[in-house]
């Protein structure tokens, strides 16, 4: 069974493949708008101080958990704590990974079809794009297939391979769009903006919103990096290769704020603009630039690359815990999960105003999410389940496992570990659970 599991064959790989699950719409297509909405270059400096106090903190103990017991989020949870209803952490995190990804290869999707509508030079009509259904649930469908015979191909062969083609290609593709973009007159106003800090705009909104951004965007809190934490091997240096996904993690969106926020500028744009800057805003920048259409299909490329990276990690979970729990047959088993998760997505394609039922489902009250099924099912499994399921993670390593356990798995690989030991203790014992509690309470809206 344990060659079914599969492992990195190189830290390169290891480091690809789980910066490209971190990597995704959350850093081109949310964060920009995230800093649009919270004043600037203040939030990115906060987002940039939560990832390196909470983040990798945080990632340390996924990872260390994966790797000490080789096994998927279920498998680890339950080879510590036999029998145990901890496990059930184990199985959010897996139910997680496939919520997400039914509606996150919708939103995938709508980049792929961008891609035609802008290189045939048709940037307008999102509204109409995204309420046509044959349309849209046959990209859907283009981009789980995608995903899957990626995640086919297996943890060497499939997710590594495509992770060390995937990510330098994406690397490229945001270098020459920053080119582009701030070569435009009046591009200057936007990097200021974006880069000098008005500390006077930080309010608790501005706090807790980098706290959830730089929480969100790496991964966190559904067992990912405890599944990819699961093909290290024991010589792999935890420390570094968390340090070099949470560089890599904030180097991209820092990078997409780069081509966003000159371009926006320089055609007068409000940064403001919210959800619909990538899909509305910007391709009627891109119509009005000289040779905008082909520069706005790159950028559509580029999204797309950026949100595969992350539905083959999506898929990579519920995958490694039928192999791991269920012996299942991992070729087999990659078909039926993805099939299983397009059916449950089908409701979130058609609740863009294809289906009237879908488009106003609201069983989550308005005041924490819009109606539609798609922002409800982005709700419960993009927020609200991350952050619970990190929540009891962290609580189960640092108190069921043990930190000390956990550290010396940790340090297991990277000896320099032992300085900063006794200050982690303190962090996943008492102040990330304390930190991921506020989350969830804003969530909830409590601090409105």
């Amino acid at each position: 069974m344990q060659t079914e599991r599969g492992q990195w064959s190189s830290k390169i790989g290891f480091i690809f493949a789980a910066a490209g699950s971190a990597i995704g719409l959350g850093n081109i297509w949310r964060f920009p708008y995230v800093v649009g909405e919270n004043g600037g270059a203040a939030f990115v400096l906060l987002y940039i101080f939560f990832v390196i106090v909470i983040g990798l903190p945080y990632m340390f103990a996924e990872l260390a958990l994966g790797r000490s017991s080789q096994r998927n989020p279920v498998g680890a949870i339950d080879a510590i704590k036999p029998g145990s209803t901890w496990k059930w952490a184990g199985y959010l995190g897996v139910l997680t990974g496939v919520g997400i990804l039914s509606f996150y290869g919708v939103i995938a999707g709508w980049t792929v079809g961008y891609i035609y509508k802008m290189a045939v030079g048709n940037p307008g009509g999102f509204n109409e794009y995204i309420s046509d259904p044959w349309l849209i649930i046959l990209l859907f469908a283009f981009f789980i297939a995608l995903t899957a015979l990626i995640v086919h191909g297996g943890v060497e062969g499939g997710i590594e391979r495509w992770s060390k083609i995937l990510m330098p290609v994406l690397l490229i593709l945001l270098i020459s769009l920053i080119i582009y973009s701030n070569t435009l007159e009046g591009s200057g106003k936007g990097l200021a903006f974006y880069l000098k800090p008005d500390f006077s705009k930080i309010t608790g909104k501005t706090i807790l919103a980098a706290l959830g951004q730089a929480f969100f965007s790496m991964s966190l809190g559904m067992g990912l990096m405890i599944t990819y934490g699961s093909y290290l091997s024991k010589k792999e240096n935890i420390i570094s290769g968390a340090i070099y996904i949470g560089m890599f993690d904030t180097l991209i969106a820092i990078m997409a704020g780069l081509i966003i926020f000159p371009a926006l500028f320089a055609m007068g744009e409000s940064p403001e603009a919210g959800p619909k800057l990538v899909f509305v805003i910007f391709p009627k920048l891109f119509a009005q630039m000289p040779g905008g259409l082909i520069v706005g299909a790159f950028f559509f490329i580029l999204l797309s690359v950026a949100a595969l990276t992350s539905t083959i990690s999506l898929l990579e979970v519920p995958v490694a815990f039928m192999v791991d729990e269920k012996k299942a047959n991992r070729k087999r088993i990659v078909w039926i999960v993805a099939a299983l998760t397009f059916i449950i997505g089908i409701p979130s394609a058609l609740s863009q105003g294809a289906s009237d039922f879908f488009t106003n489902f609201g069983l989550i009250p308005a005041r924490l999410t819009s109606p539609d099924f798609l922002s409800q099912m982005s709700f419960v499994f993009g927020d609200f389940s991350l952050a619970f399921g990190a929540f009891i993670l962290s609580i189960f390593i640092g108190w069921v496992w043990g930190a000390n356990k956990a550290s010396d798995e940790i340090q297991t690989g990277a000896p320099g570990f032992s300085k900063i030991r006794p200050l982690w203790i303190f962090m996943i014992r008492f102040f990330i659970p304390a930190v991921v509690f506020i989350i969830l309470l804003n969530l909830f809206g409590v601090f409105d």
